[in-house]
């Protein structure tokens, strides 16, 4: 399937590509028909999901090459060549436009075989409406192509709304978003007015465009970080103020000036030339990487960031190209420079692509020496020390999870345990009795495959028959689904697949009780109990008729504590939005024909149960919203089904 995109549409069309029209796709005859020209192409499996997408100044060589033999590849594409089932291609009118396009798509389809981080971030820019007569400063999270000028990106959004409320205090920037002159006068100034805070330019004669301008200037050069004259003017007003015996006022200008000097000392790093350019290294290993990025505007770095990322190529080249392809491709705003510990793969096209997105020129340079190698060589430090952080983490997260699941198959000596489920019931005194079921693969949840039972047959309080009711419901809708699979009738859902261990909240009798409800079903799914000590706390398993003890410092230990607290919090709060659904319920629930509606209607027009059973069948029928057939239901469940001739 081929498509043709040209002109400034190959940057914004995304196609829909979630179906599959070749059932008989044969890669060798359609390899023939490619076209000698630029373009994106996808790989899809058999499933038509997207598996990888590039870009190619040929079409024809480029697919063609994924499929020759004498060509040396890593193994994950080589994974990936053995998935393809199909490919598509949409041609391009040159080689910018189909890196443009594959950015988009690679963010809107994320394949598992590109490179593609982890995070979609939108950095808080800090906007100066120049634009307006008098201007105003506030968080934006677009870089408009406008007159009002825009400083950042910033990393720390609450860090930005302090800046800016510290703007506002300091240089009484009005905060409203009223059209000024046109507006001014027809409203009353605002608290911040009455507070000091703003000389209510909305009003006219209170300050002229020209002394608001003044203010104006010094926020310019506050955000442009410059903040010498803010503590000078802070230092001078805090003296005026103690001089007249102003303490108050005096300490919330000594305030305001230690905040400012405090935003100086996070801003020290700092370049001579004041230009905007973004540090950007990498760190990466075993299909994980951290992209650490410096943000330098007007000479000063402003803020840091990381992005992950999953890592499908193993040339460092091609990764640091498509790190700049997908980070760029969602920033408003480019600098002038981006420095790089390397040249990414195709630097003179991706220098195109961001020159035309920025609307002036941007260079990718690689220094070798100075400050600008010393500030890349310190972003490098940090993503390496990033990814020991991830690696460390994951680690742990390993041990928590799969390691666990290893020390409890072989504490119950299991040659295999993958997926576990676990069962609770929650009840008050047998009332809106339910079930949970909590599936765990791997030592992780599966939230998709957790499932709710509202118990049908079994009255009162009974646990240990409710969790048999959610057994028999279970797995006799399993047996169901794997039947109608087997005769190509049905399709796969969580009850499908049967659990390598059951994991009950109970001990010995209900443990019993559900191998006795398998044994009869004809399975053989292992079953396995919590012991609870005289604290109600578990001690240990019960697991084919005996008792196996646990260190409660485990992992295993606490695994099982986090099934059983899912588990229960699961039960628990269905539990409890059927309950807030019944807080209404009443006796006038079990009358046939009686609905919310004419419940309410009952109540108001006879509050009482006596008044409702006094009630005839006339009086009955000529309260509002009741007729004569639920007037007779009424009637006759508090008179034992008698019925009025």
């Amino acid at each position: 399937m081929k498509n043709r995109i040209s002109g400034e549409n190959a940057g914004i069309i995304l196609p829909q590509l979630c179906y599959n029209p070749f059932m008989s796709f044969i890669i060798q005859e359609e390899l023939k028909k490619l076209p000698a020209e630029p373009g994106v192409y996808l790989m899809h499996d058999a499933d038509g999901r997207i598996l990888y997408v590039g870009k190619a100044s040929s079409l024809k060589n480029r697919v063609k090459s994924y499929f020759a033999k004498t060509v040396n590849r890593g193994p994950k594409i080589i994974k990936m060549i053995g998935e393809i089932a199909w490919f598509e291609t949409i041609t391009v009118s040159s080689e910018t436009e189909a890196l443009i396009l594959e950015c988009n798509l690679i963010k809107e389809h994320r394949p598992p075989y590109n490179t593609v981080l982890m995070d979609d971030k939108a950095y808080p820019y800090v906007c100066l409406s120049s634009s307006e007569l008098y201007p105003r400063v506030y968080l934006s999270r677009r870089l408009h192509r406008d007159k009002n000028e825009y400083f950042g990106p910033f990393t720390n959004v609450t860090a930005v709304r302090e800046t800016i409320r510290l703007m506002q205090q300091i240089f009484s920037l009005r905060t409203c978003e009223r059209r000024l002159p046109e507006q001014q006068g027809k409203e009353r100034p605002c608290l911040n007015y009455q507070m000091g805070r703003c000389p209510a330019p909305c009003q006219k004669g209170t300050i002229s465009p020209e002394e608001y301008g003044e203010s104006v200037e010094k926020a310019r050069r506050f955000l442009k970080g410059d903040y010498r004259p803010a503590v000078s003017w802070l230092k001078d007003k805090m003296q005026e103020a103690a001089g007249r015996l102003d303490f108050e006022e005096a300490a919330r200008l000594r305030d305001l000036m230690e905040d400012v000097k405090v935003l100086a000392e996070k801003q020290k790093l700092s370049e001579p030339d004041g230009e905007d350019r973004d540090v950007l290294a990498l760190a990466f290993a075993e299909g994980e990487g951290i992209a650490e990025i410096f943000f330098i505007r007007n000479g000063r770095m402003i803020g840091r960031d990381h992005s992950q990322f999953e890592v499908a190529e193993e040339d460092p080249a091609e990764v640091l190209s498509q790190v700049i392809r997908q980070f760029y491709s969602g920033t408003p705003f480019l600098p002038k420079e981006i420095l790089t510990e390397r040249e990414p793969a195709e630097k003179e096209l991706l220098e195109q692509v961001l020159t035309l997105r920025a609307g002036r020129k941007v260079t990718i340079r690689v220094p070798q020496r100075g400050e600008k190698r010393g500030l890349l060589d310190l972003a490098a430090e940090n993503a390496a020390a990033e990814l020991k952080r991830l690696q460390r983490a994951a680690e742990r997260e390993e041990q928590r999870s799969v390691g666990a699941v290893k020390s409890l198959a072989q504490l119950l000596k299991m040659e295999q345990l993958v997926r576990i489920e676990a069962y609770d019931i929650s009840h008050i005194s047998g009332f809106a009795t339910v079930g949970s079921m909590v599936v765990y693969e791997n030592g992780r949840p599966k939230k998709n495959d957790y499932r709710k039972f509202r118990i049908r047959f079994v009255e009162g309080n009974n646990d240990t028959a409710s969790l048999t009711e959610v057994l028999y419901r279970r797995f006799t809708h399993g047996l169901k689904e794997q039947s109608l699979i087997r005769e190509n009738l049905g399709e796969e859902d969580s009850f499908l697949r049967f659990p390598d261990l059951i994991l009950m909240d109970g001990g010995k009798g209900q443990v019993h009780a559900a191998e006795e409800l398998l044994a009869e079903l004809g399975l053989s799914v292992p079953v396995c109990g919590m012991v609870k000590d005289d604290h109600h706390r578990t001690r240990g398993l019960y697991f084919r008729d005996e008792e196996l003890p646990i260190d409660v410092k485990s992992e295993v230990f606490q695994l099982i504590t986090r099934i059983q607290d899912e588990t229960h919090r699961f039960a628990i709060e269905y539990h409890r939005s059927l309950r807030g659904k019944s807080q209404v319920h009443s006796i006038l629930d079990d009358i046939p024909g009686i609905g919310p509606s004419r419940r309410r209607a009952l109540l108001k027009a006879l509050p009482g149960i006596d008044a409702m059973k006094a009630a005839s069948v006339e009086e009955l029928k000529a309260i509002p919203g009741m007729n004569e057939p639920a007037a007779v239901a009424v009637y006759a469940f508090f008179h034992e089904g008698e019925v009025p001739e």
